[in-house]
């Protein structure tokens, strides 16, 4: 009878043994693997999100990085937030849920989108910024950034050969919440606030927009007419208060000057319709951006919190050498 009682006791033991083992596979077993989180180890999705896609400038930007990435090897997505915080904030939410590898981003805020920024990386998610920058150095893993102080000093020196050292002007700014709005500012001001006789009489946010620029320019002409130049913070500004003086019978009598380097207004620069701009260099941002990440999710870890891209003034006098957002080939 003992015996008998050895052999079954043996028997449950083995049993449960068996199912142990069993259970413990199917616990390893991907199959059965927790599919709550972001599939980010296997995933060749890289998400492109930028402020707007209403600006050529952007569309460009957008573009080259979406095809840079897909040239590496990944999926890529553009994210078009329309200069809206809440769209931005909602394009990570889908971001980080859907397991994307990395995010190539032109932003909405420099304040505003840090938070974004943070939630992607605790995600596991690298950020790239592109263009726009954020105002945090612990957030994106890099951020790919025209000179746009140095741009715009020069721009500044070319406006005081070209209006004189007295005469009237207007600035138009851009989005107030953007760092490029008042770097770009900053740099102008740092020269042409050394000529006492260059009165600024207007100053407004035409928020990088074409169509919001020409309806500030048209009030701004109507206080001011004897206006001498305007200074615009972006292309698309310059073009909307370029087709205001042109409206008010003043485009040959005010000079107006530009940042962005914008197909059209390098046309216009080469007419004489437009006196300069600042040629930035979108695609070599988009590209930098999408090669740093391709790079990260490879494994390199050590990047410079900000790479500086050089900028390049566009006049009369060298505007052949410039074409499709850049330099000629």
């Amino acid at each position: 009878m003992k015996t008998l009682r050895y052999l079954r006791a043996f028997t449950r033991l083995g049993a449960v043994v068996c199912l142990l083992l069993v259970s413990c596979k199917r616990a390893d077993s991907p199959a059965s693997a927790d599919k709550s989180g972001p599939k980010v180890s296997d995933s060749r999705r890289v998400a492109v999100v930028v402020s707007t896609l209403n600006n050529p400038w952007f569309v460009v930007l957008a573009e080259t990085a979406r095809d840079r990435a897909k040239e590496l090897g990944y999926d890529a997505t553009i994210f078009d937030s329309q200069n809206d915080p809440a769209k931005e904030s909602a394009h990570f939410d889908n971001i980080i849920s859907s397991g994307y590898r990395a995010v190539l981003f032109n932003c909405t805020d420099a304040k505003g989108s840090i938070a974004n920024v943070r939630r992607a990386k605790a995600a596991g998610v690298p950020v790239f910024c592109m263009d726009r920058e954020i105002e945090a150095n612990d957030a994106a893993i890099s951020q790919i950034l025209s000179d746009n102080y140095s741009g715009c000093v020069a721009l500044g020196q070319y406006f005081v050969e070209q209006v004189g050292e007295t005469g009237k002007y207007a600035e138009l700014l851009g989005i107030v919440a953007d760092t490029n709005t008042w770097n770009r500012s900053k740099g102008f001001h740092s020269v042409v606030d050394r000529f006492p006789g260059l009165k600024m009489v207007a100053q407004q946010s035409a928020e990088f927009d074409r169509s919001k620029a020409l309806e500030v320019m048209e009030s701004i002409l109507q206080a001011n007419p004897d206006l001498d130049a305007v200074f615009c913070g972006n292309d698309a500004m310059a073009m909307g208060a370029y087709q205001a003086l042109l409206a008010a019978g003043k485009a040959s009598k005010v000079k107006v000057f530009g940042f962005d380097g914008a197909d059209d207004v390098v046309k216009a620069v080469a007419e004489g319709k437009i006196t300069a701009t600042v040629m930035q260099f979108p695609k070599v941002m988009a590209r930098t951006a999408a090669e740093n990440a391709d790079k990260y999710i490879k494994g390199v870890r050590e990047f410079p919190q900000r790479v500086p891209v050089a900028v390049e003034l566009v006049t009369r006098t060298n505007v052949s050498k410039f074409g499709d957002y850049g330099r000629k080939q």
